[in-house]
């Protein structure tokens, strides 16, 4: 089959690699009908991230179930499904918890031993544990698909941001960043009825779509300008704020924007963070909550909501591509001339 490998920084290829098979017999093959190229793939795509050459790439992917091992009871040949971005057992300590992100014997798609969404097909080792079949009513509506794909990382990051921030009906929730994950922040505060949502980012036409997703207010500046808009407009700070970055910039505006007693949802992949303003964390009684998002404990309720028509996180997919412009597609997300590309092989 084809598939998108890695070649070094800037340099990602279309080229031959071994179809996937079934391994264990927990394990299913799945034909990948809808992917995404991530804003996190620009950190090894731009030499942030150390990887080698030969690793796959993609790691948000819907797809059709092509053959399922001997232990597989959930899924069958036929089943379109919605993966998360991580796969799991389902069963482990963790996984029961609803933290599948760290279940004890998963792992991610792509890297160095295993298929990426970014291809044409994709070994999922623990299907019963991982993927969620969609109703048989979505299979051939491209519209809904399109919507769904979110959910498999960006859409229930941002929700996880809103979650662990404690965004709650009435209140006040800055969300930082314009990319696909903030954007969705802003989605997810809207949703979970926050009255007031003030997006922070750079980009007109990102934060237009802010306003489409129920931000009501907008700040456009950077680092003290941003602070004193924030403080401004809210006599004294947020107390929701869902930090979707992960610089050391966005982390230190997540600190200063905080009501006292607020609370930051951080979902930003941390690199090249290594200070926190503790003193003000501690003196304002700030907390901080967050992480690598378990979208699989999300799934089924965002899907719920997409398939009755009250969420769809789809706007963020601004450029389609098939898979041999996924180059393209990254060259395109590197610019910043697309929020995010949605690959159909």
């Amino acid at each position: 089959m084809r598939a998108t490998v890695f070649a070094g920084p800037g340099d990602v290829r279309v080229q031959e690699v071994p179809d996937p098979s079934i391994e264990q017999p927990t394990g299913a093959v799945v034909r990948v009908t809808h992917a995404c190229i991530c804003g996190s793939d620009l950190w090894f795509y731009r030499g942030i991230s150390q990887w080698e050459a030969g690793w796959r790439t993609g790691h948000e992917w819907i797809g059709v179930v092509e053959d399922v091992g001997t232990e597989v009871t959930t899924v069958r040949p036929g089943d379109t499904v919605i993966a998360p971005f991580v796969y799991s057992d389902g069963t482990c300590e963790f996984c029961t918890k609803g933290l599948q992100t760290s279940c004890v014997n998963g792992g991610g798609w792509g890297g160095a031993t295993n298929d990426g969404g970014q291809g044409e097909a994709v070994r999922a080792p623990l299907a019963d544990g991982t993927l969620v079949v969609l109703p048989e009513s979505v299979d051939n509506d491209d519209r809904l698909l399109t919507a769904l794909l979110p959910l498999t990382d960006v859409m229930g990051t941002g929700h996880h941001a809103a979650v662990t921030a404690g965004v709650t009906r009435g209140g006040t929730a800055a969300v930082i960043g314009d990319g696909a994950v903030g954007l969705c922040g802003v989605l997810a505060a809207r949703r979970m009825g926050a009255e007031r949502i003030i997006a922070l980012g750079h980009h007109e036409d990102r934060l237009e779509i802010a306003r489409r997703f129920g931000a009501t207010d907008i700040v456009t500046g950077r680092g003290e300008e941003a602070v004193g808009e924030v403080t401004e407009l809210t006599g004294g700070g947020a107390e929701a704020v869902l930090e979707c970055v992960g610089t050391q910039g966005a982390m230190d505006t997540a600190v200063s924007i905080a009501r006292p007693g607020g609370t930051i949802g951080f979902v930003g992949v941390p690199l090249g963070v290594e200070a926190l303003n503790l003193r003000r964390m501690f003196g304002e009684n700030i907390s901080l909550r967050g992480g690598v998002a378990p979208v699989r404990s999300y799934i089924p309720e965002l899907l719920t909501d997409v398939l009755e028509g009250s969420l769809d996180p789809s706007p963020v997919l601004d450029m389609t591509i098939d898979l041999d412009g996924v180059p393209d597609g990254y060259r395109a997300m590197d610019g910043r001339r697309a929020i995010k590309v949605m690959v159909r092989p």
